[in-house]
């Protein structure tokens, strides 16, 4: 009997609600089982209401003839409200059997004291299941039906005993029909938020889902495109070393000195071109040895000799850039060097997206062993556009690629700063190439 919305996550049990959480959280597991706890309570609480009714009503509401009236039917509706409270037991089990014992129940009090219009509890729990878990329209037929009955059962009641049939039928059928029918609606109410609920969840996850799956694009796409700038670099690095290869053969037998030299210089090249490719083959593999997708086309390897023209890019795209780069940069690894660039492209890409028309404040300083990159932005003077959320992903993996560290979050006056640190190495340079300009 329970009414299932449909998702793309398969069927919504609309019947389950926040207190059957809560008494599962307590050890109360089976549907069965809460609902015999609900039943227990619907029971005390008619029964205690029931005989409690006329000490609390006033004298003169509830005359000498109707107080008596009223104790006399007491038992019976004590015994009604316990009928009907084991009934609720299935009320999510065997709906049908739940409402016709409810009905039944109902439809006897009103032909043993159809004066009687008070409406136990377990009747307007009754039809808020109903309300949850069946159609509209066959809620509405169900009441429909349970009204017929009470009020048929009271009108002939009411002319057996002699009383007012007219009022009879006319007190029971406003009873029933008024609170079975906000009860159903009450239901309906509860059922369509919980799908909705339910399918915000779901989008909300499917939307989490597909921004996973966005930032693994883009960094398997990234890892595509490290790999070429690895092959750039190990490029570079082997171009040179074969080139002083065959000086330092040509000058063996004549200069041993200057051939030592250019061993030496063979040997330190050897040894940065292995750091920089041991640096990169973690990230290179992948996870689990996923494949990596075909290499797209090839591009230049930028880094801080580049800072110059990506700075002039940036002013003409409007951004209101302040650069503070000292006049003289130490000489990176290539592949830290142009991580280095790619963090700085990325980090004023990000501000021009998010905070159009905010002032930036690009810096490059030597901070002991580390060159730091720090790239902060003023809040937002317009709107800015929703990105995909994969630019920190990425420049987090440039830094790990280098041994380096990157913290990003947003500033006290409402902006955003982004912080790189890489390690400078100690080890010897080209000659001549102690420092670069900036």
């Amino acid at each position: 009997m329970t009414r299932w919305g449909a998702t793309d996550d398969g069927p919504v049990d609309v019947s389950r609600g926040r207190l059957d959480d809560l008494l599962e959280e307590r050890g109360v597991r089976t549907v069965l089982g809460r609902d015999a706890l609900l039943a227990v309570v619907v029971v005390v609480l008619t029964t205690a209401i029931t005989l409690a009714l006329p000490a609390l009503l006033p004298a003169d509401l509830l005359g000498p003839e109707e107080a008596s009236v009223h104790r006399g039917s007491a038992g019976w509706l004590a015994a009604v409200a316990a009928v009907q409270g084991a009934a609720l037991c299935v009320r999510r089990t065997a709906l049908p059997w739940c409402l016709a014992a409810v009905v039944g129940c109902q439809a006897l009090l009103a032909a043993v004291a159809p004066e009687e219009t008070l409406r136990a509890l377990a009747p307007v729990v009754a039809w808020y299941t109903a309300g949850v878990l069946l159609t509209v329209r066959r809620a509405g037929a169900a009441l429909a039906v349970a009204v017929v009955v009470e009020t048929a059962t009271a009108g002939v009641a009411a002319a057996t005993t002699g009383q007012d049939v007219a009022t009879s039928v006319g007190l029971n059928a406003l009873s029933a029909a008024v609170s079975g029918a906000v009860a159903v609606a009450v239901g309906l109410h509860v059922a369509t938020r919980r799908r909705y609920l339910h399918l915000l969840r779901a989008e909300a996850a499917a939307a989490e889902a597909g921004q996973q799956e966005r930032v693994r694009a883009a960094v398997a796409a990234e890892r595509s495109r490290l790999a070429r700038e690895l092959h750039d670099v190990a490029a570079h690095h082997l171009s040179g070393m074969v080139v002083q290869a065959a000086a330092v053969e040509r000058l063996v037998g004549r200069d041993p000195a200057a051939a030592r030299e250019g061993a030496a210089w063979l040997r330190e090249q050897g040894k940065q071109t292995l750091a920089d490719l041991r640096q990169a083959v973690g990230l290179l593999r992948g996870p689990a040895g996923e494949p990596l997708g075909d290499a797209a086309a090839r591009a230049p390897l930028p880094g801080l000799d580049a800072l110059d023209d990506l700075v002039a890019q940036a002013r003409e795209a409007g951004d209101a850039l302040l650069v503070d780069v000292p006049p003289r940069l130490p000489v990176l690894p290539p592949l830290a060097d142009a991580s280095v660039f790619r963090v700085a492209q990325q980090a004023l890409t990000n501000a021009r997206q998010h905070a159009p028309g905010a002032p930036v404040r690009l810096a490059l300083a030597v901070a002991g062993p580390e060159l730091a990159l720090d790239v902060v932005n003023g809040p937002a003077a317009a709107p800015g556009v929703r990105g995909g959320g994969t630019g920190l992903a990425v420049m987090r993996e440039r830094a790990a690629l280098v041994g380096g560290r990157l913290a990003a979050g947003p500033t006290p006056d409402g902006g955003w700063r982004v912080t790189l640190h890489v390690p400078v190495p100690d080890g010897p340079r080209d000659p001549g190439d102690e420092e670069v300009p900036a």
